[in-house]
């Protein structure tokens, strides 16, 4: 009876230490990747761009881009034209433009379907405007801004400040670059 007793209670001191337990958050590190100059010259050149970013880029981005680096041959001639673009474009970004383009993301990526569906369309819309309606659309818009206004345009303009942009995991390759 004392066995059961003393056995009984050592289950539920087991069970019960694990259940109060703090739960343990598996870490899953990225192995380091290679500097700048460890690159193979054909990923130098394609991800040139980002060569003055590379060395202080953190493992998981320089492992993104080195996915890309790998896809990109295989990729049509206007979607490694649209990368190299993207890099350059990203490279010239200030860190803060860059936490402020990934935070923007993010929030777009925790939007029900419906409201993705809706920015894609009228970013969409804004993209097939003629370059004049986009400059003034752009120059309203700082206009309202300077002036502290809460105006809304009738003019279909995007609910985004950037197009929603697709996982560096897509199979034509990275819109949304992530250093």
């Amino acid at each position: 009876m004392v066995k059961r007793v003393i056995g009984g209670l050592v289950l539920v001191a087991a069970l019960t230490s694990t259940v109060w337990a703090a739960p343990t958050s598996a870490v899953i590190a990225t192995p380091p990747q290679p500097t700048w100059n460890q690159l193979q010259a054909n990923q130098r050149s394609i991800l040139a761009p980002l060569a003055g970013d590379w060395d202080n880029m953190e493992n998981f981005r320089r492992k993104k881009w080195l996915g890309i680096a790998e896809r990109y041959p295989k990729m049509k001639p206007d979607e490694q034209q649209r990368i190299q673009e993207r890099m350059r474009q990203w490279a010239a970004l200030t860190p803060e433009q860059r936490n402020k383009i990934r935070d923007q993301y993010k929030e777009f990526q925790q939007l029900p379907p419906e409201k993705k569906a809706a920015a894609q369309k009228k970013w969409q819309d804004y993209s097939a405007l003629p370059e004049e309606e986009k400059a003034r659309l752009k120059e309203k818009s700082l206009v309202d801004k300077t002036q502290g206004s809460t105006a809304t345009t009738t003019t279909t303009a995007p609910a985004v400040a950037a197009p929603p942009p697709a996982s560096p995991n897509t199979a034509t390759g990275a819109t949304a670059p992530t250093q």
